[in-house]
């Protein structure tokens, strides 16, 4: 599954790159969802099969890949023929749940254009934290840091980002996202709270 998605959205995002009404049918556009909310409601998913140019698709295709692939392992060792579907909800619904706000912020704006799977791959990061809190993690092969350390600062980061506004970057999108997986994985995972808790040493 983590392959398919991989080449599904490198294929898609790179297609768009040169073929500018793709991608525009598939970008996500609150105000075109609000106007005919049944015909564009799927840009809440689209958008995230796309992206705005080679290092955005290389770099979100990379953190998916690094993070995916363990929690894909996961899901098939604990939950057998259903990790398919929850491994979909996770990665998905992080894509879809991470944009609703920005829906709310921009459904007026018609000017307003997102595209990328940051929300997707925050959510699949944030479940790698529940499961391998203490997996270090190198920033340019120089500083180390336990997978916990890295998402306190990610949240905080994109938390503060989102607050101050301003760029390109969708930092509320990456913090929902990441809200989602951590939640959704514990709804899904009965267990996972108690073993997250005692790798933690609490």
């Amino acid at each position: 599954m983590v392959l398919l998605i991989i080449i599904l959205t490198s294929l898609a995002s790179i297609w768009a790159f040169s073929n500018p009404s793709f991608f525009y049918k598939l970008d996500f556009q609150p105000y075109e969802i609000n106007r005919n909310p049944l015909k564009e409601f799927y840009r809440f998913i689209s958008h995230g099969f796309i992206h705005a140019d080679w290092l955005h698709l290389i770099f979100n295709m990379i953190s998916f890949y690094f993070f995916a692939g363990a929690i894909e392992a996961v899901f098939q060792s604990k939950f057998g023929s259903y990790a398919i579907p929850y491994f979909l909800l996770l990665y998905l619904g992080g894509i879809f749940l991470s944009v609703i706000h920005t829906y709310e912020k921009h459904k007026n704006d018609i000017y307003y254009h997102g595209v990328g799977a940051s929300g997707g791959v925050s959510a699949i990061m944030m479940a790698s934290v529940i499961y391998f809190p203490w997996e270090k993690i190198c920033l340019y092969f120089i500083l180390c840091l336990p997978l916990i350390f890295w998402a306190i600062i990610y949240l905080g980061y994109s938390f503060y980002m989102g607050r101050r506004g301003g760029g390109y970057v969708n930092h509320d999108a990456h913090f929902i996202g990441a809200i989602y997986g951590v939640i959704i994985t514990l709804i899904l995972d009965q267990h996972a709270l108690a073993d997250f808790i005692y790798k933690l040493g609490i």
